[in-house]
């Protein structure tokens, strides 16, 4: 019987067990199974749980929230606070989908999550209705949620334990060196920085500071990427010389469209306050709630998305920051004013890294990363990372299909042992786990394991466990997965893309001053934060 590859992932797709891998020809035969048997052996690979971290003991940790909007509520859910209205709305879609013979389970799962040992004690937002919202929602008997007008408020209040930073990407950095400075442990949205000097300035204060800091890449957690990690080290795939990774949207949603509040006017946004370093213009409410289609308050697809892939890559590989960057795009779909890409085509260059069994000195042979977006589009295209001896394509499932020219598995292919059409491994923690999702830009999350991952079984927020180690390690020290030098390597690596897209050119690093590799009349930071347009004239 020939087994194509679309049969063999029908057959993986079933497999409910946390780790399934499927032989070539798949007979039941005793032979066939002690030939499986023996690969996996040699492959030794072994589903990888997060690390496990101490409990959260003692009094319970104080925690302000800063920036209360879509990411800001997310957040509050993962340490176990979600609004009224949040759970009136999932109490009325799993009754619908009842009604239509479907489940749907994010109130059931929110309310099964773990308990943090965790007090929200403030909020801080410059909108009025936001911040009425949390404090309604949040306070109780024992906690009264007080309101800060700033975030300065706040820190030097004496009342805060520990920040969660969810606000536009201008005010990340300000608002995470102000709280270290104060010893006041820090959990910010990603990217962590908006110009490069702030990106050392944060470097400095996290490294002088007795608290915490993480950055909010919570597929650090997730366990298919735990496993791609182990598989990497192990050299089951040989050196990796190329990975393509993609953000493909369609929708009002994922391009940033997001809804406008009635309630929003001069009267009820502190406008001032929200601009900060922005330049200063006139009450703008698309600019208040869309945010991210402007460089003065966001990093466009390269701070936004692209931060993602890099960082769920570099936590594989631990690749660091690339020698150079190239980047090229466009605003070819949303003609709305917007002065951020819609679509980016990004190469990272990394000459001197080698993966696997060649990851030693004098054996380094390169690769190249390749970051492929389009927000007119809602094609999904997989993670895709290219070695010697086989292919992984990763997300929130992991498979490993050999490569035809493998060394490594060129006695096992020429026996007939190995099909290269059909995968050796396939890791699928949520096989029997329903996934269902309220939107296309949800399923986008999902499908790259930025959502959940599954722990013996049970659908787990990603974003639960990386509050949760964080918070741990407030109470408990030791390091957290994603602190200041992943975060500097991943905030360097996206302004490189972002300044590539703006000045038209290559972004160089140098590793032994580490820093930006100079262009005569160019200030990187003011190109940054400038109209592409504008930085194009700094070239010329």
């Amino acid at each position: 019987m020939t087994w194509t590859r679309r049969d063999a992932l029908k057959g993986l797709g079933g497999i409910p067990v946390l780790g399934a891998v499927w032989w070539a020809g798949a007979a039941n035969t005793v032979a066939k199974k002690k030939e499986r048997s023996a690969l996996l052996e040699q492959l030794n690979i072994q589903p990888s749980l997060p690390a496990a971290v101490k409990g959260i003991g003692g009094e319970p940790v104080k925690v302000g929230i800063i920036g209360f909007g879509i990411r800001g509520e997310q957040l509050c859910r993962a340490l176990g606070f979600a609004t009224k209205e949040w759970e009136e709305e999932m109490k009325n879609a799993a009754a619908e989908a009842k009604a239509e013979g479907k489940d749907h389970t994010a109130l059931k799962d929110f309310m099964a999550q773990e308990k943090l040992n965790v007090k929200i004690v403030g909020v801080c937002d410059v909108f009025d209705y936001r911040a009425n919202k949390a404090i309604a929602s949040f306070s109780s008997e024992e906690t009264k949620v007080e309101r800060y007008k700033t975030h300065q408020e706040m820190i030097r209040s004496g009342k805060v334990d520990a920040v969660v930073i969810a606000t536009p990407d201008h005010w990340h950095a300000p608002m995470a060196i102000d709280a270290l400075e104060n010893n006041v442990h820090v959990y910010v949205e990603k990217p962590m920085t908006h110009t490069v000097e702030e990106t050392y300035r944060l470097r400095e204060a996290a490294r002088n500071s007795k608290a915490v800091f993480q950055v909010g890449h919570q597929h650090r957690q997730t366990l298919s990427f735990q496993t791609a990690k182990d598989i990497i080290q192990k050299g089951t795939i040989g050196h990796v010389s190329l990975i393509q990774t993609n953000t493909n949207r369609n929708d009002d949603n994922g391009a940033w469209m997001y809804d406008i509040h009635p309630d929003a006017s001069p009267e009820t946004i502190d406008w001032n306050l929200f601009l900060g370093s922005a330049p200063k213009i006139p009450f703008n409410k698309n600019h208040f709630f869309r945010w991210r289609k402007w460089w003065a308050y966001g990093s466009g697809l390269s701070g936004d998305l692209l931060s993602h892939d890099y960082d769920r890559l570099n936590c594989v590989l631990n690749m660091g920051i690339p020698e150079s960057v190239s980047a090229s795009g466009g605003i070819y779909t949303h003609k709305d004013g917007r002065n951020v890409p819609d679509v980016l085509q990004v190469n990272m260059e990394y000459p001197n890294y080698s993966t696997g069994s060649s990851q030693k000195k004098g054996k380094e042979k390169g690769m190249t990363f390749v970051y492929s977006a389009t927000l007119g589009n809602g094609f999904s295209r997989p993670t895709v990372l290219m070695g010697h001896d086989g292919t992984m394509e990763l997300g929130n499932r992991l498979t490993i299909w050999p490569d035809g020219r493998s060394t490594r598995y060129q006695e096992m292919v020429e026996a007939g042992k190995m099909n290269p059409n059909v995968p050796i491994y396939q890791y699928n923690p949520g096989a029997t786990i329903p996934d269902a999702v309220a939107s296309a830009t949800s399923q986008y999350f999902a499908d790259k394991g930025l959502m959940w991952t599954y722990i013996n079984g049970a659908r787990v927020d990603s974003t639960f466990l990386h509050m949760r180690e964080w918070l741990s390690a407030t109470k408990n020290g030791g390091k957290v997965s994603c602190g200041i030098k992943e975060g500097f390597e991943e905030a360097i690596a996206s302004h490189m893309a972002g300044l590539s897209y703006k000045l038209g050119r290559r972004i160089d690093w140098d590793h032994e001053l580490e820093m930006l590799k100079p262009i005569e009349g160019i200030d990187f930071d003011q190109a940054l934060l400038m109209n592409p347009d504008e930085s194009m004239s700094l070239v010329s």
